[in-house]
């Protein structure tokens, strides 16, 4: 006791803690914390006082592993293993930039070709995330639903590029090859397959009682702490924040599509709640249908590859391109000097963004809410720990 009162014990953060304060670590193997994640949490009963994420578990070393290639081409593959729930959008995140380095024009049907692959996967990265999310509450059924409406797109990623998680599929200048015969046809008849199974979600889930109960009014992300913390994608929109990049900073053709960004209202709780972030990406699925269905109707004819350089060595300079991924605002920067190799290749994680706002929106919750509010943020710890 006399030691304890000499030597207090602290967080790792160098938080002195109380004689009636505990701390409890959650992780990093924990099934609520959707990878390896540790929360250092300490508590007063049941009550939370603070919370303190550690990352670094996967230790990817993404960025160096892409300055050690010999061409840029070969870095794809890697961004595929950052968020491994939606390679799509990161593997066209980064093509982005290095076109703007290389100042490479696409041609029409690949803009429609990685429109339609990004909201598909857009869709199927949030299917994981709520049906995963329904699990941390205690929903079984649902997560099955979910996968098994999610099972459906990887069969079209499949059929399109042979992959079902970690594709390879978008190179910069086009695409590694072009749509399968029958694609837009079955692409189509999941969009109407899909559309009414939205409200069935949204019966079994989404306005379930004990579901509301578990997840209004917890885990309250004001607007000003959204927009101070850098927040984006649903964490922001779910605070009330209209702000999409594919709106606002418009890239590809997201321009020429009729849609809207859905944000939190507050309607059975408080803008910004748990339940909030949850309902901006079960309507963002609507959404993507709706981009989903204009593109497959308008897809032009067109060769895929005559835009993909055969030798890729940009001038010296950079780029910066940022894109909207399903967690939020995913930015690269690429730094060339000359060469065929990435000299300097940064990239922007919104799932590492939106963790860092964890300890300000689960401080005074109780600890099973604790679990409602980490599986809200819905991260990705591939690129949390690139």
């Amino acid at each position: 006791m006399n030691d304890l009162l000499t030597h207090p014990l602290k967080t790792s953060t160098g938080r002195t803690i109380r004689s009636e304060e505990m701390i409890i670590n959650m992780g990093p193997q924990h099934p609520s914390t959707h990878g390896v994640l540790r929360l250092e949490i300490v508590v007063d009963g049941e009550i939370v006082v603070d919370v303190i994420p550690h990352v670094g578990y996967l230790h990817r070393c993404f960025e160096k592993h892409c300055e050690s290639m010999t061409n840029y081409q070969q870095v794809i593959p890697y961004c595929d293993r950052l968020d491994y729930i939606a390679s799509m959008n990161m593997d066209w995140a980064y093509c982005l930039a290095a076109e703007k380095l290389l100042a490479i024009q696409v041609p029409e049907r690949v803009q429609y070709i990685r429109v339609i692959m990004a909201e598909l996967q857009r869709i199927a990265s949030h299917l994981i995330a709520l049906g995963t999310y329904g699990l941390d509450v205690g929903a079984f059924t649902p997560f099955l639903f979910m996968f098994r409406d999610r099972e459906r797109i990887l069969d079209l990623f499949e059929m399109t590029c042979g992959a079902r998680l970690l594709y390879n599929y978008i190179w910069i200048g086009g695409v590694s090859h072009d749509l399968p015969p029958g694609f837009v046809d079955k692409a189509k008849a999941f969009c109407k397959y899909f559309r009414p199974n939205i409200k069935e979600f949204n019966d079994l889930l989404t306005y379930n009682e004990i579901f509301i109960k578990r997840t209004a009014n917890v885990g309250v992300l004001p607007k000003d702490v959204a927009i101070a913390y850098a927040c984006s994608g649903p964490m922001l929109r779910g605070s009330g924040v209209s702000f999409d990049l594919r709106k606002d900073d418009p890239y590809s053709i997201y321009d020429r599509f009729e849609w809207s960004v859905p944000v939190g209202k507050g309607e059975v709780g408080t803008i910004g709640d748990c339940w909030d972030r949850y309902m901006v990406r079960m309507r963002e699925m609507t959404e993507s249908l709706n981009i989903l269905e204009q593109a497959l109707a308008q897809i032009p004819d067109g060769d895929v590859a005559s835009a993909i350089p055969k030798r890729i060595r940009p001038n010296a300079g950079d780029a910066y391109v940022r894109s909207e991924s399903p967690r939020g605002e995913i930015g690269f920067y690429i730094v060339s000097d000359g060469s065929g190799t990435p000299y300097r290749v940064k990239a922007r994680s919104p799932a590492f963004v939106n963790l860092s706002v964890t300890p300000e929106i689960c401080r005074g919750s109780m600890i099973a809410d604790l679990v409602a509010i980490v599986g809200s943020v819905d991260i990705v710890l591939g690129e949390v720990d690139r």
